[in-house]
């Protein structure tokens, strides 16, 4: 192993200005990288047209979602009596694209409920909803109701109701294209979206995708869990009227919250419980090309518990139940992470032939407040949706609870910021996720790199004419003795004026395999950088010391590398530790532990057992897969 620490550039070979082959009318991209270039997003936002962001008090609009992501202050809840919000965010930077995902289903009912000139304003549930929207929350998210009688106000092929879900649907494209820029300069990228919103009723697993669009040719309206309560409805239905229709619709599905599935979003089944075949297998594979690593309502990466796992940076912001609608069942190994379940898909792969779970890894925030990229630890105020409400008031205390965090972010390697080059960066999985940061994160697997290839000027064109980048799927072994090898590197967020990047501590390669007897098995390795470094934060003043790294990269070789058996690698990349937005804010109300008489009984979390008062942000690329020849 051998591996370069600091004062090595991402060195980025710049092509030639090209003409892609768009498939709407725009112009190319001036800034144009024939070996990529990370662009950072948030492809999971709700705004008021969302049911539970609506009863919390949000007034925000797609368009002023997509404004905030380019940069504009926000006002937020709670609201003065002439519509002013009390409170206010505002990104340090802005984001390169966003993507609306308002829930498709109740979207009618949501907009016939506070529009007063629509049919259907003044039923009861109507009014339920305006005047008790705390109970609404709960009456309207209840999955049963929802599948059987669509809540009683609308029946399954109402055409009240379907034909009031074409406003916001219509309203929310329209954002879209007014937000993206399809000029040369090539700023700012927008997709048409929703979330696609199932659960499974008796465990209250989550089951919820978002849906992401090539370009503005899109659907009538959302194909929504009413329409058909399974994912495998989704995907054929999306097929029929997308994706295999002709022109130019194009779209893929992005599951999220695997952590609080309760074990149905991984199960090894079909969505009804029986046997997986390859058909099914083979539809996964399709339409599911990402998951949703990280988010407000937790991470998905890996399980964590104290004496039995060994990988200790899996204790990381992971939720204290398994499910989504707040049943007291605590998270297991096989709740869902998502490093279980991509094993699981290379043993299902044994017998299909198909790996249905062959999935990269992005993040988002899942935010209520239609605040995209609102991940700063100092200025969190929450992103409702399950968290803490402010739609009359600002309740004392942290304004979330303390098991959800600010969310991640989507990071997509791409030639130019355009909807249909970032679109194959997700088709292709040359994605990844962090935690919030901006670290810009590479990772390819080859058979034979050269061990100073993070020496190389032109060290990308050599990664890729080698090998494969994240996402990808590795070639057959050159020789029989081939050993595949990796080039990792990462650059710290260089943040901003008043609000300084991290330095990393260290590189790590995950590597999960099957074996011989169909058994699965992983390994967490350092491979760059120092666990041991000395870093750290005070958590009396959140001030940090200790060093760090500005950047890192190694070639690193499997030398245990078995050509017949099937293998992923994915690369995490570990910031030093710093003050979580919580203990900022224990801090800042001069909340002191040591003296339990002191401590306002609205900040009592501060002192609870399970605050976590230090975070170390990361973050995890997609992996690349080996399978051997049949």
């Amino acid at each position: 192993m051998r591996y370069v620490l600091a004062g090595v550039c991402m060195a980025l070979s710049v092509g030639a200005a090209a003409e892609p082959d768009y498939s709407e009318q725009r112009a190319p991209c001036d800034n144009y990288q024939a070996h990529k270039q990370p662009f950072f997003g948030d492809l999971h936002v709700h705004t008021r047209y969302s049911l539970d962001a609506s009863t919390q008090g949000t007034r925000t609009s797609p368009a002023q979602a997509y404004a905030f992501a380019r940069g504009e202050q926000l006002p937020i809840q709670p609201w003065t009596e002439d519509g002013q919000g009390v409170r206010s965010l505002q990104l340090r930077r802005p984001l390169d694209f966003a993507m609306v995902s308002d829930h498709s289903e109740l979207i009618g009912e949501v907009a016939m409920c506070n529009t007063p000139d629509m049919e259907g304003y003044s039923s009861w549930q109507c009014l339920v909803y305006r005047h008790w929207p705390r109970g609404a929350f709960y009456l309207f998210n209840a999955w049963a109701s929802i599948q059987a009688s669509h809540l009683g106000l609308c029946g399954e092929n109402d055409e009240l109701c379907l034909e009031a879900a074409k406003g916001p649907w219509r309203e929310m494209r329209e954002a879209a294209e007014a937000y993206y820029d399809r000029s040369a300069d090539c700023s700012f990228t927008t997709f048409v979206g929703y979330e696609w919103t199932g659960g499974e009723a008796e465990s209250g697993g989550n089951l919820h995708r978002n849906v992401v669009f090539r370009n503005a040719v899109v659907p009538l309206r959302p194909i929504s869990f009413i329409d058909g309560p399974q994912a495998s409805s989704l995907w054929r239905s999306l097929d029929e009227q997308c994706n295999s229709a002709d022109g130019a619709c194009d779209s893929l599905v992005i599951p999220h919250n695997a952590n609080l599935s309760a074990g149905y979003m991984y199960s090894g089944l079909k969505d009804d419980g029986s046997p997986m075949d390859a058909e099914y297998a083979r539809l996964r594979q399709q339409f599911e090309p990402l998951a949703e690593i990280m988010q407000h309502k937790g991470a998905s990466e890996c399980f964590y518990q104290a004496g039995v796992t060994q990988d200790e940076l899996c204790a990381f912001e992971q939720q204290p139940i398994d499910n989504i609608s707040g049943f007291d069942n605590p998270p297991g190994p096989e709740t869902g992470f998502l490093r279980r379940a991509l094993g699981e898909g290379m043993q299902i792969e044994r017998e299909l032939g198909v790996n249905p779970y062959q999935q990269g890894f992005i993040a988002s925030t899942d935010t209520h407040l239609g605040a995209p990229g609102a991940v700063e630890e100092d200025r969190f105020l929450g992103h409702g949706g399950a968290g803490v409400p402010a739609a009359k008031e600002v309740p004392p205390g942290l304004p979330d609870k303390l098991e959800y965090n600010p969310g991640g972010l989507a990071v997509l390697w791409a030639e130019e910021n355009s909807r249909d080059a970032l679109f194959d960066a997700m088709r292709r999985r040359e994605a990844y996720g962090t935690s919030g940061p901006r670290i810009e994160a590479r990772f390819f697997a080859g058979w034979d790199y050269a061990e100073d290839l993070c020496q190389q000027p032109d060290r990308i064109a050599r990664a890729y004419a080698g090998g494969v980048p994240m996402g990808g799927q590795m070639s057959a072994p050159p020789a029989a003795d081939a050993k595949p090898t990796f080039l990792l590197a990462a650059r710290q967020d260089s943040g901003t004026a008043d609000q300084p990047g991290m330095p990393l501590q260290r590189l790590q390669v995950i590597k999960s395999w099957i074996d011989a007897g169909g058994e699965r098995h992983e390994r967490v390795l350092d491979v760059a950088g120092n666990a041991d470094n000395g870093a750290g934060v005070n958590t009396d003043t959140c001030a940090t010391y200790g060093d760090g790294f500005a950047e890192l990269c190694t070639v690193w070789q499997d030398a245990d590398f078995n050509p017949g058996q099937s293998a992923y690698y994915y690369s995490r990349v570990v910031e030093n530790p710093s003050c979580r937005w919580s203990q900022r804010q224990c801090i800042a109300a001069g909340v002191q532990c040591d003296n339990p008489g002191s401590v306002p009984d609205a900040f009592a979390n501060c002192c609870a057992a399970e605050h976590r008062p230090v975070v170390q942000e990361r973050a995890w690329t997609s992996p690349v897969w080996y399978t051997p020849a049949s």
